[in-house]
């Protein structure tokens, strides 16, 4: 029997990825180059986007069907590390050794920091509306 909790992954997931296609494919149509600005792209904007959602939901009440939707479904399918990972191993294949370390320092300083960003910024709106 499928639970409503996998329905809420599933349709979630449906999204994330559909917007994962859409957001990545942007850079690629006006960067040129090997470097992955896609997939960067994506990890860089989901991570702050879950921050500011974990934060935003410290002071909130949020169904955990709400917050399964949003965290394993959308942000679990819009970022992709998988992806990140490929993409790197690629770059040292191919010998750009200085666009993999450069892929490697960003995605994981840049998503943890953006990450840090967003929860601090829904600290910010919150006390605006206080």
């Amino acid at each position: 029997m499928i639970t409503m909790k996998l329905l809420y992954i599933a349709f979630g997931g449906a999204i994330g990825a559909l917007l994962r296609y859409g957001i990545s494919g942007i850079p690629h149509r006006y960067l040129n180059g090997t470097f992955p600005w896609g997939t960067l792209t994506v990890n860089l904007l989901g991570s702050f986007i879950i921050g500011f959602l974990w934060g935003t939901f410290e002071r909130t009440t949020v169904s955990p069907n709400i917050k399964t939707f949003l965290f394993i479904g959308i942000l679990g399918a819009f970022t992709t590390f998988s992806t990140y990972s490929l993409e790197s191993l690629n770059l040292l294949r191919d010998g750009e050794i200085k666009l993999a370390l450069t892929n490697i320092l960003i995605s994981n300083i840049g998503c943890i920091v953006l990450c840090f960003l967003g929860f601090a910024s829904s600290r910010y709106v919150a006390n605006l509306f206080r």
